[in-house]
C-alpha cells in the first residue's frame, strides 16, 4: 500500500525542541524502544544495553562553517554550501538563485580573498560553485568567512553562539564536510567510551558528509515519490572488515544515527556483507525497506513528516515509533538536534 505523507504526522509542543544540550552530553535522557515495550533511561546507561562484542559504527564527519554571504557585483547571495564533488567544486544552495548565471564570480562578505565561479545552476536553486582555494586552505577561508548552517527549529536570531562551535560537533568529528551534525553522535563523551570499551563493545567509524538537503522537507503526498539529495560517504576496508567479523561473530551491529544506517546499509550486499566505500548514497528508506546489516539503532527524535521519522518507523515499526514518540512527548522528551535520544531495536 502506497504510503501518505501524513502518515507520519504528529503534533509537537514547540516548546519540546531543544535550544541547547543538555551538560554533559552524556546526561541527556535515552528512550529505549524494546520489542516489547519502552524504558526511560540516560544516554550514560547506553553500555549496559549493549553486549560484549556488539559493535558501535559511528559517523566522523565534521561540521564546516557552510553558511556564507556571497555578492555579485552589487546583488548580495544567500550561499549555503551543501556537498562537496570529486572534481573539488561544491553544490550549494542559493537564496536569490536567479540572479546568477553560469560564469559568474562571487565574492564573499567577511574574506579578502575568497572567491567563486558558477560553474551550472540547477532549476531549484541549486548551484555548482568552483572555489579558488582548496583542502586546508579553504577550510580555513570558511572558518574566516562562514557560519554554522544551523537547523531552521534552533533558534538564533543574530546567528550561532560562541558555544554552538563546540556543542554541534561530535566527539568523532574527522573528515571536513557535513553542513548538519549527525546528531545521534552529540551525546557521547570521552568517559561513556571509556564505559562501553570496559563493556568489551567495539568501535568503527565511517564518513557521511551531511548535506544541506537533510532540512528540506517532503512535498509529495505519496512519499515513495520523493527523492533524497545524494550524500557523499566513505567506508574504509578495515572498517568494513571489522563490521562483517562482528557480525560473523554474533556481535550487533550498532548504528550512531541515521547517517551511520543509511551508509552501512547502502554498502551492504544482499547477503548483509559491508564493502569499502567511496560515492554518493541517496538511499530513502521507508516501511517495507529490509534490513541487511544493522540491528540496533541510536537516533534523536525527529521532525513529522521529515524522512528521518519514516526511517526509524521502518527500522522499529510504525505503530511502535507512534506509541514511543507520543509517550516522548508526554514525558518531556526534548526533539531534535539538541534533544534527547533513543535506542531502537529492529522490528521482526
Amino acid at each position: 500500500m502506497t504510503a501518505s505523507l501524513a502518515d507520519f504526522d504528529f503534533a509537537l509542543p514547540p516548546g519540546r525542541i531543544a535550544q541547547h544540550p543538555v551538560r554533559p552530553r552524556d546526561a541527556a535522557r535515552l528512550l529505549h524502544v524494546r520489542t516489547d515495550g519502552l524504558a526511560d533511561l540516560t544516554v550514560r546507561d547506553l553500555p549496559s544495553l549493549l553486549r560484549p562484542g556488539d559493535l558501535l559504527v559511528a559517523n566522523d564527519t565534521r561540521v564546516i562553517p557552510a553558511q556564507l554571504s556571497a555578492r555579485r557585483g552589487e546583488a548580495r547571495i544567500g550561499i549555503t554550501l551543501d556537498q562537496p564533488r570529486p572534481d573539488g567544486t561544491w553544490h550549494a544552495l542559493a537564496r536569490n538563485a536567479r540572479r546568477l548565471r553560469d560564469g559568474d564570480i562571487l565574492t564573499f562578505d567577511g574574506s579578502d580573498s575568497l572567491t567563486a565561479t558558477v560553474v551550472t545552476r540547477d532549476p531549484d536553486g541549486g548551484v555548482t560553485l568552483a572555489f579558488n582555494r582548496h583542502d586546508a586552505d579553504f577550510i580555513a577561508a570558511l572558518r574566516q568567512a562562514g557560519a554554522l548552517a544551523l537547523p531552521p527549529y534552533i533558534d538564533r536570531p543574530t546567528g550561532p553562539d560562541p558555544a554552538d562551535s563546540r556543542d554541534y560537533q561530535t566527539v568523532f568529528a574527522q573528515h571536513e564536510g557535513a553542513v548538519a551534525a549527525p546528531t545521534a553522535g552529540l551525546h557521547f563523551t570521552p568517559d561513556l567510551l571509556a564505559a562501553l570499551d570496559r563493556r568489551g563493545i567495539g568501535r568503527v567509524t565511517v564518513t557521511l558528509h551531511v548535506g544541506a538537503g537533510t532540512f528540506l522537507p517532503v512535498r509529495d503526498d505519496d512519499v515513495s515519490a520523493h527523492r533524497m539529495h545524494a550524500e557523499r560517504g566513505e567506508i574504509a576496508p578495515e572498517a568494513a572488515a571489522a563490521i562483517n567479523g562482528a557480525r560473523q561473530a554474533g556481535g550487533r551491529i550498532v548504528a550512531v544515527g541515521t547517517t551511520s544506517l543509511r551508509l552501512l546499509e547502502s554498502a551492504a550486499d544482499d547477503h548483509g556483507i559491508v564493502r569499502s566505500f567511496t560515492g554518493d548514497t541517496s538511499l530513502f528508506i521507508l516501511p517495507g525497506y529490509r534490513f541487511k546489516v544493522v540491528d540496533r539503532l541510536m537516533t534523536n527524535f525527529h521532525l513529522p513528516r521529515s524522512t528521518l521519522f519514516m526511517l526509524v518507523c521502518a527500522f522499529a515499526g510504525s505503530a511502535r515509533m507512534r506509541a514511543a514518540y507520543a509517550h516522548a512527548i508526554e514525558a518531556g522528551y526534548r526533539f531534535y538536534s539538541y534533544g534527547d535520544a533513543s535506542l531502537l531495536e529492529r522490528d521482526v
